[in-house]
C-alpha cells in the first residue's frame, strides 16, 4: 500500500530539513560467523557475491542499487566479543553531501563516534553508534568513485551491476526498541539525521505496527525507519534493542513473490500474516534473517537510496 495522499496545499505540511544532505542508503551490514550459509539466502534473495574485501573476511553482494555487506571479521564486536552465529544487522551506510560534515554534526547533537580500525590500504569511514551494537556510518563517495574501489576486489567474471528482482530496491528498516523508548529513538533521529515523524494514518505493507520514521533525502531516495515497541505485557526489554529486518520495496508486489518464489524463497502464510498486494513477509532462515515486500511504485536504480 502506498502512503496516503499528500494534503491540500492549503493544509500542506513542510517538509524536513536535510542538514546532511542525505540522499539514501548505500549499504546495510550482517555479522555473522556463517557467511556462507547467509549468502545462500541472499542469493536466493536476487542478491550476487560481486567482490570480496581486500584484508577482512568480508564480502560484498549486491543487486541493481543495493549494497549488503557480509562481515565475517573476527574481531568485529566492541571489546572484541564473538561473531554471532545468528546472523546480526551489524550496521548502515547512509549516502551523504560530506562525510566528515556528517560525522561532525551528529558529534555535535550528542551522538557517541566509534573509534576507528582502519588497516593499510582502506578507506576511514566515519561512523557513530547506533542502536544496541549497530553503527550507522556516512559515505559521500558513491557516484563515479565508490568506497569499494579502494577496499574491494572484484570477483573475476561476475557482472558488477546485477538487476534486481522484480524491481527490489530498500524501503528501509524495522528496528526493535525498549518499551516506552520511542520518543526517544524518534528524537535521536530527528536531531541526528533530519528524519521527521509519519501521521499515523500514514502506513504501508502488513505489518504497520509502530512508528514510522522518514528520512529527508529527495523523493527517489527517500527511506524509512520502523520502531517497533514490545507488547505491552512484556517486561522491560531495553537492553535487547536491535536492527530487526530488512525492508525492500517493489512495485507489484505479487510479482515480486512470485519472482522469489521461483528462487526458493518461502513466505509466511497465516491468519495474521499473509501475502497480499501491500506487502508480504519472508519466513526466517537461519533464526534471525527475514525480510519485508512492501508495495512502492519506485524502480530500482543507480541511487541505491529508497530503502
Amino acid at each position: 500500500m502506498t502512503l496516503s495522499p499528500p494534503p491540500s496545499d492549503r493544509e500542506a505540511i513542510a517538509q524536513p530539513s536535510n542538514p546532511l544532505g542525505l540522499d539514501g542508503i548505500e549499504f546495510i551490514e550482517y555479522a555473522t560467523a556463517k557467511p556462507q550459509a547467509l549468502g545462500q539466502v541472499l542469493e536466493m534473495m536476487g542478491f550476487r557475491p560481486i567482490a570480496r574485501h581486500r584484508s577482512r573476511e568480508v564480502m560484498l553482494y549486491r543487486q541493481g542499487g543495493m549494497n549488503i555487506i557480509v562481515n565475517a571479521h573476527v574481531p568485529l564486536l566492541p571489546g572484541g566479543a564473538l561473531l554471532p552465529d545468528k546472523p546480526t544487522l551489524a550496521a548502515m551506510a547512509l549516502r551523504v553531501r560530506d562525510a566528515a560534515a556528517a560525522h561532525a554534526h551528529a558529534l555535535d547533537k550528542g551522538a557517541w563516534a566509534v573509534p576507528p580500525r582502519v588497516e593499510v590500504m582502506e578507506l576511514n569511514i566515519p561512523a557513530i553508534h547506533g542502536v544496541g551494537t549497530s553503527r550507522i556510518y556516512f559515505v559521500d563517495r558513491y557516484d563515479r568513485f565508490s568506497i569499494y574501489d579502494v577496499d574491494f576486489v572484484p570477483i573475476p567474471g561476475v557482472e558488477q551491476h546485477p538487476p534486481a528482482v522484480a524491481g527490489l530496491h530498500f524501503f528501509g528498516l524495522v528496528q526493535y526498541i525498549g518499551n516506552d523508548r520511542a520518543d526517544d529513538w524518534t528524537e535521536f533521529y530527528r536531531e541526528l539525521l533530519g528524519f521527521a515523524e509519519l501521521a499515523p494514518e500514514q502506513r504501508f505493507g502488513i505489518l504497520p505496527k509502530g512508528r514510522i520514521l522518514q528520512s529527508p533525502c529527495p523523493a527517489a531516495s527517500t527511506f524509512y525507519l520502523q520502531l517497533i515497541e514490545p507488547d505491552a505485557s512484556v517486561l522491560d526489554v531495553e537492553n535487547d534493542e536491535r536492527l530487526q529486518r530488512i525492508g525492500l520495496g517493489c512495485p507489484d508486489v505479487l510479482a515480486a513473490v512470485a519472482a522469489l518464489n521461483s528462487r526458493g524463497v518461502e513466505f509466511v502464510e497465516s491468519r495474521g500474516v499473509h501475502t497480499e498486494g501491500r506487502g508480504a513477509l519472508t519466513k526466517t532462515w537461519l533464526g534471525s534473517v527475514s525480510f519485508e515486500l512492501v508495495h512502492d511504485a519506485r524502480q530500482a536504480g543507480a541511487s541505491g537510496g529508497a530503502a
